[in-house]
């Protein structure tokens, strides 16, 4: 799908969509058929060990993790707000203007992504591709601090380790696997697609050229007015929140995540295929970004 499709699906009426949606769903289904994939399934939805888990973690200090990320590749699109909505639990507020709200891919490579507290010896771990899926808030809900804050719609991992690592011991990660993901950062290009196969892990396709322009087309600078300050909203928020389907409540996590937007690189989308845009009609052309490296580090997690 180009650009221009999906700007020509704006004219779909929200009413064609139904209440009910896969993103609110995150049951884990593995990529791929067999014995082993199905025991990673139960593994990953044992609604028994989260409780048990949540219960005794609770009670310990928050481990931190960090993660020299590099190649972080953003797509958005303004979508159908009252369409976004219905995907969100009773009590959270999306952000949204004039019947849109942005909705967001970003893509990128951790770097040694594991518990601060090794130090030096983080470098020893691996640096799998991930993506996460997201929608804006207007505040946070109640009982967590007022904060820039997003909503975790879905998050993709190329590592079989790492999925289900955030499956069994988090909360605010509704991690899927992809049968194949890819991420290629040139001098002039950007290029990320996920591959679902037999899996719970919707499709992505984009590819982008690396431009000097920092222009935005005519529905964004409604909104943000300018580059700088549409890459800022998008990109420098404190703080996410997901829904916890075996007890209904919300989980907060704060991050920090300094984006130095003086170093983001602005991005011509010239695909831009997304499995979740029949279910979030789109109301303008994909507004995209790159940033080269950040430092990630998630802070703290709690049900709220």
């Amino acid at each position: 799908m180009m650009w221009t499709d999906v700007a020509a699906l704006a004219y779909q009426p929200s009413c064609a969509f139904p209440e009910s949606s896969q993103l609110q769903d995150n049951t884990y289904r593995h990529p791929r058929a067999g014995w082993p994939g199905r025991l990673f399934a139960a593994l990953a939805n044992c609604t028994h060990f989260a409780t048990v888990r949540q219960a005794v973690m609770s009670r310990l200090p928050f481990l931190t993790l960090h993660s020299d990320v590099r190649d972080v590749v953003y797509v958005s699109w303004l979508v159908d707000a009252a369409a976004a909505q219905r995907l969100l639990p009773a009590g959270v507020v999306l952000w949204q203007r004039d019947g849109k709200t942005p909705f967001t891919v970003l893509t990128y490579r951790h770097g040694h992504f594991g518990p601060a507290l090794l130090g030096p010896l983080r470098k020893l771990l691996p640096s799998p591709l991930q993506s996460n899926w997201r929608l804006y808030l207007d505040h946070t809900p109640a009982g967590a601090p007022a904060v820039p804050c997003v909503y975790f719609l879905k998050n993709i991992m190329d590592s079989l380790p790492h999925a289900l690592g955030t499956r069994l011991f988090s909360d605010i990660l509704p991690t899927h696997l992809a049968d194949n993901m890819t991420l290629e950062v040139t001098a002039t290009q950007a290029r990320c697609a996920i591959t679902p196969g037999a899996g719970s892990a919707p499709l992505l396709d984009v590819q982008a050229d690396i431009t000097a322009e920092h222009g935005l087309d005519a529905d964004w600078q409604q909104l943000f007015g300018n580059w700088r300050d549409a890459v800022a909203f998008l990109a420098c928020q404190d703080a996410a929140i997901a829904h916890v389907p075996r007890n209904g409540k919300l989980v907060f996590g704060e991050i920090d995540l300094p984006v130095d937007v003086g170093q983001v690189q602005a991005l011509t989308a010239l695909r831009a295929d997304c499995g979740l845009l029949g279910q979030l009609p789109p109301l303008s052309t994909p507004f995209a970004f790159l940033v080269p490296k950040v430092a990630f580090k998630a802070l703290s997690e709690r049900l709220l």
